[in-house]
Parts: structure tokens; C-alpha cells; sequence
């Protein structure tokens, strides 16, 4: 079904309405600076000043409601500090034309006074990235005691960013010269120049201070010291590592609870500093190693095991350490190629959830060997709930999940683009139907027609909600409490200017039972914000919560594409459908992707909707019931013993392996071998005892 040509014009004026706006402001701004060299050359006093005053507005709208330009102009040498200094030098013109005519004598000391506050911006800066290198540690931690190294608060944020320093020192002097040149007042501008020098001094000597011998946190030799005597106190045995990008932390975050109910002494392991702060909540310990040097003292640690839940550049500098045995368990699988990614023969195995995933890494005879295939089922599926029945209430609950376009530009990645829109349409006409979309976080990073038609799908939704009328329940109350209370307990420490050393000293340890807490305040968020609903309304959900696994537990239908969102949602044994965009006939279309062979397949027009409606709402029509618990079994596992045992068993086996390992090349060490030179280092011996 052809998208109609309403919902294209409506997207062409949004974007055409974003870029006006944006040519507006970027207009306006050139002319208020064209305008006040204008009036600093004639001089024209009138001029000079409303063009100033316009400018310094426009500089207001600019950070208040268009950030998104600011990369254009810090990309075109235009950023805040040349902009200031712009106007100001146009002041200093306008003066001393006027000059010409009064006193340049008098105006001369303003204009070496405005002279003297630049070289102290550039001076305070300059001593900023001093304090800014001293603080940036070869270690950062969460959950961690770190205050050994001296940590402390963060300067404030206005003596980090040059150019919000540069104009709220300028400030004063800029407004003191403006009414010299309107009122010919030399004082006005000597006493904003006095407070813009008075501020730039403060803020100079502020960062001084800091670069004192015992203000400074501990510098690089005595981090790593306290690094090494951190691994050898605490002795860690498996680690979750990852690498990634901002978007990417939910990969992580889905290990999180498996790896910390494993018990013995768990880290985490990261490479990006921002991602400290992504990670949820958790009492793990974590440690973020961005150099490869720093990453290499874990070598010579107790550190057995490293799980790999992604595959990165920087997974590479990792496996190079022989002491460690690692594992990938990717953050979830599918039949899509990426699953089998040439990339896991890197590792010494490869955990997968059942012996579908064995079989398709056979298939796809990328060097992955069969005896390096470990099954485990999947650990986070226990927050799974199973299939209660039919839909008792009045409304059919449906999760719309597709996935995101992908890399390869194959059509069959994501449905958002060739059926998205026909399938919420068909939704959308069932009065009995409430509609969950939930689309991938990387919609539309790589293809603009998935944004595009992701934001048409969502046009729709909100539309039908207008067409049906809800009540809110009394429920809205409590949700707004226990949202409060997820927010208390998640709540990072530190305040919002806080630098990474900052945080480091705020979140040295978690407090005793936290991940607790947060587990019971977010079961509660889950049950308030689904009772806070209107009956049958819409919901666009794009927030971290509710969850995917709550989503799941709340549909009686999913509706996805081939991804690792139908692997998952086996586990509860509902029905699910998979929208065929990849040209390919419905035969052939189950027989190149397993995961649907218990799924309702709908074509891109979703003419198959309303049957697949009733099948749910009727189950003596689901002819898949049986195909799906069989599906489950393959992809999943079985469900005794539970997947978690079935994870912390992998763990200990490999584990036992790289025990051996050691002790195998600390006998090699020792041995007197012909023409070797034997390695002096000890290699630390690790600890034995059960993990889990």
C-alpha cells in the first residue's frame, strides 16, 4: 500500500520548517553583525547599539532553543568565543571613531583594558587544560573505595567551557562599553571592564589552586600503583567487558544482573570513560582501562575469565592477554548474518542459548568449531512471564517492535520502511486492538527513509489516541510516586557538572542492598505506569522504560522482524508474527530464516492482520501453538536447568581451563629449557573456589 501523499508533504514541510528556521536565526545573526560593523564605520551610534543588543539576543536564542546549530558554526571557526570577540572588537571600532571626534585619549585605557581581559581568557584557558589533564586519571572507576588518590570536586562548569566563560566574564565589559558609546560616559565602560577583569582573575586564580601539589589527585605512576594493588586485593575471577558507543550500553546493561548473581569476586570492564555513567545500576565493580597499556596489567591479575556480549575494534587489544580465556555471548541472536560473525573465532568459545545457534554457526562455516560452542540458555529471560491465555479484557494488547535497518542496506533488516505504516494501519482499524510501538534505538541512523517513515508510524498513533478518547485512571497519582522513588534509588551520584573524577569520588561504593532496592522500585514503576494508562490508548514507547521484557509481558501479540526480539519473546510462548520485507516468498522466507518457523508470516500490505487478530483472541485458531513450544526449545534450550545454572556452569568450566592454562605455562617458566631465556616475572597465581 503506496504511502498516501499527505504523510510526504507533511514530512518534506517539517524538514523544509526545521532548515527555515535554522536559515532565520543564522540570517538574523549575520545581519546584526553586518548591521553593527555598519554603525561602528559611520559611526552611528543609534545603529551600533540595537544591532549589538539584537546580536547578544540572537546569541540567547541560539543556546536556548537551536543548540543543534552550534556544531555548524564551531565547524565553520565560528564558534562562541570568535563571535564575541567579533563584537566586541566592532565596539572598540564604533569608539574609537568616535574618538576621532571627542577624546581618544580617554577612550585608548578602555580599549587596552578590554585587551588585558582577553589575554587573561586566553591565560585562564590555558591553565584549564592543565587542570583538565591533571584530572583525567589512566583509571576510572564506579563502586570502587578510590579516595586514596586524592579526588575531588570539579571546577565549575562555567571555567571548563571557553567560550560560556569568555561571555559571561566579557559580559559587563561589553555592557559598560556600549554605554559609553551611547552616552559618552568613560566610566560606564572602565567599571565593566573592572568587574570583567575582577571575574577573570577569580576564575584564573580558582584553577591555580588547583594545580597545587595537594590539590591535584594523584598522578599517573601512583594510579596505576593503586590500580594494581585494587586487583590484587579485591582478586577478580570473570569480567563482563565491553566497548562501544553511547547507544550501544543496553548490550551491556542486559549482562549486568547474570554476571552479578554469578557470585565470587564479579568486574566490569569498559574502554569509553562516558560509558562508566551509561551502565545501569548496579553493585559490580567497575573499571574503565581507555589506554591498551593500562589495559595489559590484567595480565598479571587473577582475572580468568572476560564475557564479551559485543564485538569491537577495541575487543582486538583484549585478546591479545593469553592468562584470560574469553567467552562471547553476544546481547542476543537471530538468524541475521551479524550472529555469526566471522570475528567469534577470535574467542576461545562462543555461548550461544540452544542448539539452534550451534547448527547455524555450523551452516555459516565461518571458523567457529562445534566443541568451542557452549549452550546456555539466556539468563535475562527469567523476567519472562509465560502464556496465561487469550486476551481477557477488552483490548488485544500488540507490540510493534522492528528493528532497525542495518549496516548491509538489506531490505529484510527492518519492516519500518516497506510495512511498518500498512501494519500499524491494520492495527489501528481494529477497535479491540491497543497498540505498543517500540522501534529500535538506531531507527534511521543509517537509512533516512526508516526515520522517516518511523516518524509517520508515530503521526498515526498519536492520531488514533485523538480519535479515542480515554480516561485517565486514578492510578496517575501512585505513578507519579514511584517514579520518584526509581528516580531516588537510580538517581547517579554527584552533581550534574560532575567530571569523571568528581563521580569517582561520589560513587566510591554503592550502598548495602542498592541493586535491591532499584530491582523492587522498578517492579513497582512497571505495575504503576501500565495500571496509569488509559483503557486501550496508544503507546510510543522510546524510553529506557518501560522495558522490552515488560513490553513482552504486557502484549498478547508481537509483531517484530527477524531479529533477537523474537528469540526472546519464545520464552514466553505467546504468539508472535514477522513482517517478510526481504522479497523472498513466504516458503522460502521460513526456510532461510528458522527463528519463523512458528510465526504468522505477513506480507508488506498486512492483509494477513485481522486473521492473525483473531488466531490470538481465539486460540483453537492458533495453529503455531505447538511449532512455537518446539521453536523455544531450539533456540532457547530446555528450561531445566535453569539458565542461569546453566550460565554460571560455562563460567566455571572455562574458568577451570584457564587455571590450567596458567599452571601449565608456569612450569614451562621454571623449566630449564635449551637456548630460552627463562621469564623472571611471577605470573600471580590465581584463586580456586567455585563461581555462582
Amino acid at each position: 500500500m503506496p504511502v498516501p501523499s499527505s504523510r510526504r508533504w507533511f514530512t518534506a514541510w517539517f524538514h523544509r520548517r526545521q532548515t527555515a528556521v535554522r536559515l532565520l536565526v543564522l540570517a538574523f545573526l549575520a545581519t546584526a553583525f553586518t548591521a553593527q560593523a555598519v554603525g561602528a564605520l559611520l559611526p552611528h551610534v543609534p545603529l551600533l547599539l540595537a544591532a549589538t543588543a539584537a546580536s547578544l539576543a540572537a546569541e540567547g536564542v541560539l543556546y536556548r532553543w537551536q543548540r543543534g546549530m552550534l556544531p555548524l558554526f564551531a565547524k565553520s571557526h565560528a564558534d562562541l568565543t570568535v563571535r564575541h570577540v567579533l563584537r566586541d572588537l566592532l565596539l572598540v571600532i564604533g569608539l574609537l571613531r568616535l574618538g576621532e571626534q571627542h577624546r581618544e585619549t580617554v577612550y585608548a585605557p578602555l580599549v587596552a583594558g578590554l585587551l588585558v581581559c582577553y589575554a587573561l581568557h586566553c591565560a585562564t584557558q590555558a591553565v584549564s587544560v592543565l587542570v583538565r589533564r591533571s584530572r583525567t586519571l589512566p583509571v576510572v572507576t564506579r563502586n570502587i573505595d578510590a579516595s586514596e588518590l586524592r579526588l575531588s570536586p570539579a571546577p565549575p562548569v562555567l571555567l571548563r567551557r571557553p567560550g560560556h566563560r569568555l561571555l559571561a566574564f566579557g559580559l559587563p565589559a561589553t555592557g559598560g562599553l556600549l554605554v559609553t558609546v551611547a552616552a559618552d560616559a568613560p566610566v560606564a565602560g572602565a567599571a565593566g571592564l573592572a568587574l570583567s577583569l575582577a571575574a577573570s582573575l577569580a576564575g584564573l586564580a580558582a584553577l591555580l589552586l588547583r594545580l597545587l601539589p595537594g590539590r591535584r589527585p594523584a598522578g599517573e605512576r601512583e594510579v596505576l600503583d593503586w590500580f594494581d594493588a585494587w586487583l590484587a586485593e579485591y582478586r577478580p575471577t570473570v569480567g563482563l567487558y565491553f566497548s562501544g558507543g553511547a547507544s550501544s550500553a543496553y548490550q551491556a546493561n542486559m549482562w549486568l544482573e547474570p554476571i552479578a548473581r554469578l557470585g565470587g569476586r564479579p568486574v566490569v570492564v569498559l574502554r569509553e570513560r562516558f560509558m562508566v555513567q551509561k551502565l545501569a545500576p548496579t553493585d559490580l565493580p567497575i573499571v574503565c582501562l581507555p589506554k591498551v597499556s593500562t589495559l595489559m596489567r590484567l595480565e598479571h591479575s587473577t582475572l580468568q575469565v572476560l564475557i564479551h556480549p559485543s564485538n569491537s575494534g577495541k575487543t582486538s587489544q583484549v585478546l591479545r592477554i593469553p592468562t584470560i580465556k574469553h567467552a562471547f555471548v553476544n546481547h542476543g541472536e537471530s538468524d541475521k548474518l551479524s550472529s555469526c560473525n566471522p570475528y567469534a573465532k577470535a574467542y576461545d568459545q562462543v555461548w550461544v542459548a540452544g542448539p539452534a545457534a550451534r547448527e547455524r554457526y555450523a551452516l555459516a562455516e565461518v571458523g567457529v568449531e562445534d566443541k568451542d560452542v557452549v549452550e546456555i540458555g539466556r539468563p535475562q529471560l527469567d523476567a519472562v512471564r509465560p502464556y496465561a491465555g487469550p486476551p481477557a479484557g477488552r483490548y488485544t494488547t500488540v507490540l510493534y517492535a522492528p528493528t532497525w535497518e542495518g549496516w548491509d542496506g538489506n531490505p529484510g533488516n527492518t519492516s519500518v520502511i516497506a510495512a511498518g505504516e500498512n501494519l500499524v494501519r491494520a492495527l489501528l482499524a481494529d477497535p479491540g486492538v491497543q497498540l505498543l510501538y517500540k522501534p529500535h534505538p538506531l531507527t534511521g541512523s543509517v537509512d533516512p527513509r526508516a526515520g522517516a517513515a518511523d516518524a509517520r508510524i508515530r503521526e498515526l498513533i498519536r492520531a488514533a489516541n485523538r480519535e479515542r478518547p480515554g480516561t485517565r485512571p486514578q492510578g496517575a497519582a501512585q505513578l507519579a510516586r514511584r517514579t520518584a522513588e526509581l528516580e531516588r534509588v537510580t538517581a547517579v551520584a554527584g552533581r550534574a557538572g560532575a567530571d569523571p573524577v568528581e563521580r569517582m569520588l561520589a560513587q566510591s561504593a554503592p550502598e548495602p542492598g542498592r541493586a535491591a532496592a532499584v530491582a523492587r522500585a522498578a517492579a513497582a514503576w512497571d505495575e504503576a505506569y501500565w495500571a496509569a494508562l488509559p483503557p486501550g490508548e496508544h503507546q510510543i514507547i522510546t524510553d529506557a522504560r518501560p522495558a522490552l521484557y515488560s513490553c513482552f509481558n504486557r502484549a498478547d501479540l508481537l509483531i517484530s522482524d527477524v531479529s533477537s526480539v523474537i528469540s526472546d519473546f519464545l520464552a514466553s510462548g505467546k504468539p508472535y508474527a514477522v513482517a517478510n520485507t526481504s522479497g523472498l516468498s513466504e516458503e522460502a522466507f521460513r526456510v532461510a530464516f528458522p527463528t519463523v518457523a512458528a510465526a504468522t508470516v505477513l506480507a508488506p500490505d498486512a492483509a494477513g492482520v485481522p486473521a492473525l487478530l483473531e488466531a490470538v483472541r481465539h486460540p483453537e485458531q492458533d495453529a503455531f501453538a505447538a511449532a512455537r513450544a518446539e521453536l523455544a526449545l531450539r533456540l532457547l534450550g530446555p528450561a531445566e536447568p535453569p539458565a542461569q545454572e546453566r550460565f554460571a556452569a560455562a563460567v566455571r568450566a572455562l574458568r577451570a581451563t584457564a587455571r590450567g592454562h596458567r599452571e601449565r605455562m608456569a612450569g614451562r617458566l621454571t623449566a630449564d629449557l635449551p637456548g630460552q631465556r627463562r621469564e623472571t616475572r611471577p605470573v600471580t597465581p590465581p584463586p580456586g573456589g567455585p563461581v555462582g
